[in-house]
């Protein structure tokens, strides 16, 4: 099974993989040893609170406005706020109409201004009701504050909405947030958020193309790619067929050595179809298998593991996270071996200050970190830190809100933004243009 290189560093082996866990105890203790050594944004131990080495370089800086807005991404946001139509009880759109809060089209940007003058971006989710958990809650828990001690910041928004907030909507709006202050941070040290974080820093990392055209990113130095194949055990047997089919035309196409994945966005999986699913497609040599059961089935994914992945015959890598959200709902992951391959999305989980907790949690289990749409400028700098992060996934075009929040590609590599911040060219003018008809 063929990989892209990671600096000189292998993928873990299973015995050092079981090594780095050292048991549950050992995970807990070092679990809890990096909460207590985050890196400030200088890249030493956290500070108290009360502030940070950034805040010595000059006079106190302070939040003063925050604000956020649903945008309109690209074609995915048409029609967002319409009511559907269903074809009666049965209808299979009821089992997957995600409405105007589904995470990929409902994408909102906070903006927060400082008194200095400084702008900071930060990308979220979940529409017009994150926004109004930002405008009604964390708001009221920034202004008047440092933005510079962002993780402290997290730890108080996040204490104050624990109790209706663990999961889903909060923490995609808290993301936004919590990027928009290492945005801050960033720009204030005039240093690019990559280089504030701890890790493995890099310059260059492999993409992988999710969906379009393969024979035209080959012609561009890609070498990984996956592709969406939305099939369940309700799926027709001829169906789910033509699927397995296309999978292994594109293995064909792009040859044995690149590394080809898939995606089953799966709601309903289960662990014995799964399992006959990645039979079909053991020709497809397939580096992992991602989302093939509802992101609550933890123990399933544990079983698919031992059934399939590196634990068991090692047909695949089992790959899950995309909808999971901040350290705490990975260190399930990670606790019960549910996952080879944790692939948490830097703009719903949390953000910035919740990835690099789960990178530091990840690679402290010795299992790899492939953040969802690590492409964009959210989610590279915690893959470019990750020292077992092999590849970044794609991130979609077809808008200047887009655009703006892409980064450089060269030759089949992600190149690291140099600019402070994130390195995003986003400006406010640029948000308030993009705002989601139908949402001001």
């Amino acid at each position: 099974m063929s990989q892209p290189t990671n600096d000189g560093g292998d993928r873990p082996s299973r015995r050092r993989f079981l090594q780095g866990i050292g048991g549950f105890a050992a995970l807990a203790a070092s679990f809890g040893a990096g909460r207590g050594a985050a890196a400030s944004p200088r890249g030493g131990a956290r500070p108290a609170p009360g502030g940070t080495a950034l805040e010595m370089q000059g006079p106190r800086i302070t939040v003063r406005e925050v604000e956020a807005y649903p945008i309109y991404i690209n074609q995915r946001s048409e029609g967002l706020l319409d009511p559907p139509i269903f074809d009666g009880d049965d209808d299979p759109r009821r089992w997957r109409w995600g409405g105007p809060f589904e995470q990929l089209p409902s994408a909102i940007i906070a903006v927060i201004k400082t008194d200095q003058g400084i702008v900071g971006f930060g990308m979220g989710a979940g529409g017009t009701a994150a926004v109004e958990i930002i405008r009604g809650h964390l708001r009221h828990l920034l202004i008047g504050t440092s933005p510079l001690d962002v993780e402290q910041r997290w730890d108080q928004m996040y204490s104050a909405g624990v109790l209706y907030g663990r999961r889903g909507l909060f923490p995609m709006a808290l993301s936004a947030v919590d990027n928009a202050l290492w945005d801050i941070a960033g720009k204030y040290a005039d240093l690019p958020v990559s280089r504030m974080i701890g890790g493995w820093p890099r310059e260059r990392l492999a993409i992988y193309q999710t969906g379009g055209d393969i024979p035209a990113a080959l012609a561009r130095g890609v070498r990984n790619f996956k592709i969406g194949t939305p099939v369940g055990p309700h799926t027709p047997p001829d169906q789910q067929r033509r699927v397995v089919e296309r999978v292994l035309a594109a293995r064909d196409t792009i040859g044995p050595d690149a590394n080809l994945m898939i995606d089953c966005v799966s709601r309903n999986g289960t662990a014995d179809w799964a399992v006959g699913y990645a039979q079909q497609l053991r020709p497809a040599n397939l580096y992992f298998m991602e989302e093939l059961l509802s992101p609550d089935d933890v123990y399933g994914y544990a079983e698919l593991v031992q059934r399939i992945g590196g634990g068991g015959p090692g047909w695949t890598r089992v790959a899950c996270g995309e909808h999971e959200y901040t350290e705490h709902g990975f260190n399930v992951l990670v606790r019960t071996r549910a996952a080879e391959v944790l692939q948490p999305d830097i703009t719903w989980c949390g953000g910035l200050t919740a990835g690099k907790r789960i990178r530091d949690l990840v690679e402290g289990a010795g299992l790899e970190l492939i953040p969802h749409r690590g492409g964009s400028v959210w989610g590279l700098p915690i893959a470019f830190t990750a020292r077992t992060c092999t590849m970044a996934e794609s991130f979609p075009a077809g808008s200047p809100i887009l655009d703006a929040m892409s980064a450089r590609f060269d030759n089949g590599d992600y190149v690291a933004p140099t600019a402070s911040g994130f390195g995003s060219t986003l400006t406010e003018e640029m948000v308030l243009d993009a705002r989601l008809p139908g949402t001001f």
